[in-house]
């Protein structure tokens, strides 16, 4: 029997109002290097599924599975699981039933590398990093990829089946000067080939290089500061910061943010407009469908300053009363589907940067990210290096930049955004709810903000 007939067999066995069952079949490469050693080598191939059912008179019942063979006992145990709930009068907002086969061609099939040559391939990059001086005392450095073969399929009729392929390259560098320790990240991330981890000698240089000139530079002077973020910081900032707040199952379980996201209400200047888009071809956001086979989509969450959407499994749409958008999606067949951002970026502006900065006597040009928090609306974010504006030029490199504030108030203080807009195809990933790291990427252009609290020295 094919997987179609596999599954659709299985479903024949559930006594709930509503199943699913996702199933995946991976295989993955990894790579390290950590200083000159080369630390870790793997090689793993793993498959499993998970079974969802909805009863009316109970609520869902789960029960993951390792063996294809076992997938009809288990569509019976997430039966009997949902009978022994008490009833939690769940309704599934209504979505398209779909049939569709999404397969990829890839340019250099990753799974047709020799393992010697992806080793080669990292120890080359590590080997530029260590090169960059004799302050750098540590390198992480990682190849990564990943393909799964991904079925979904519904008591509804929908069937899907989708091939998944994935590469990343990432490159830390560590240096200590006279007990002062800094760290520089690099990486680069993409669903595709072998191609996509080739090329990259001067973004693990660029690492090497960071981390030295933050050795050489001086705590910030903690303030209040005009602030321009680079695209990766800003984009961070709109994930972590606004992002999770528009997750439609965060907004309906807790009082407090369902008080503060009021669609309709005015968050900034006409001139801002954040999306999330998880149709953008070619993003490790990016898929057809969701992890609930809902048809992913653009979602503009503020237009023009306005608060007009939220993000939405097909749970908490019926519970909101609103439409689907495609965000219910998991690390893997190992976890249910939550609800999660896709690619999140702020749209494109019209400014150039040396306009940006023309005018600023004393700022901040805030860069990458590398840690923050967020409550609610409260937020601390530390950047991965900044410079000195001074008199409407980039001066010298400054270190520990970490900006605090409320994120409406900063969102009300965009006062402007750069033509420069970019995807920030990176490694790493999103965490919400026991689910790290799911692939997502963000985007923005520079973006100029007024009034920012700047912690340091």
């Amino acid at each position: 029997m094919d997987m179609r007939s596999v599954l659709e067999d299985a479903l024949k066995k559930s006594t709930a109002d509503y199943t699913e069952i996702r199933f995946e079949r991976t295989s993955a490469t990894r790579v390290v290097y950590r200083h000159k050693r080369l630390e870790a080598v793997s090689e793993v191939s793993e498959e499993g599924g998970i079974v969802r059912a909805l009863k009316k008179k109970g609520g869902w019942g789960i029960a993951t599975f390792n063996r294809l063979e076992d997938v009809k006992s288990f569509v019976d145990a997430a039966c009997e699981c949902a009978s022994a709930l008490p009833p939690q009068n769940i309704e599934l907002a209504p979505a398209e039933v779909v049939e569709d086969a999404i397969k990829v061609e890839l340019k250099n099939d990753f799974r047709k590398v020799s393992l010697a040559e992806k080793v080669r391939l990292i120890g080359e990059y590590n080997d530029a990093i260590l090169a960059c001086g004799n302050l750098i005392i540590d390198t992480n450095s990682v190849y990564s990829d990943v393909w799964t073969d991904y079925y979904y399929i519904n008591s509804e009729g929908t069937f899907i089946y989708e091939q998944r392929p994935e590469v990343i390259v990432y490159f830390i560098a560590t240096g200590r000067k006279d007990g002062n320790v800094q760290q520089a990240r690099e990486s680069f991330a993409r669903p595709g080939g072998f191609e996509v981890a080739l090329g990259h000698i001067e973004l693990a240089r660029t690492a090497g290089k960071r981390v030295i000139e933050l050795l050489e530079a001086n705590p910030v002077k903690g303030g209040k500061y005009t602030v321009v973020l680079n695209p990766a910081l800003a984009g961070v900032f709109i994930h972590e910061a606004f992002g999770h707040l528009s997750e439609a199952d965060h907004i309906y379980e807790n009082k407090k943010a369902r008080e503060l996201m009021v669609l309709g209400r005015k968050f900034g200047e006409k001139l801002l407009n954040v999306v999330d888009d998880g149709s953008v071809p070619g993003l490790r956001g990016s898929h057809k469908y969701d992890d609930e086979g809902v048809p992913s989509r653009k979602n503009y969450l503020i237009k023009e300053g306005v608060l007009v959407g939220r993000l939405h499994s097909r749970e908490t749409a019926a519970k909101m009363g609103e439409t689907v958008t495609g965000n219910a999606r998991a690390i893997s067949y190992r976890f249910q589907p939550i609800v999660r951002m896709t690619n999140t970026y702020i749209e494109n502006g019209d400014t150039p940067f040396d306009e940006l900065i023309s005018d600023i006597k004393l700022g901040i040009y805030a860069c990458d990210a590398i840690g923050g928090q967020t409550m609610l609306e409260n937020f601390s974010f530390s950047a991965g290096w900044g410079h000195i504006i001074r008199n409407g030029k980039v001066c010298e490199m400054v270190r520990d930049v970490v900006l605090a504030g409320n994120l409406f108030v900063t969102l009300a203080n965009i006062e402007a955004l750069g033509n420069d807009f970019v995807w920030q195809e990176r490694g790493g990933g999103c965490g919400k709810g026991g689910q790290m790291p799911l692939p997502v990427t963000e985007g923005a252009p520079h973006t100029r903000i007024r009034d920012v609290v700047i912690g340091g020295r």
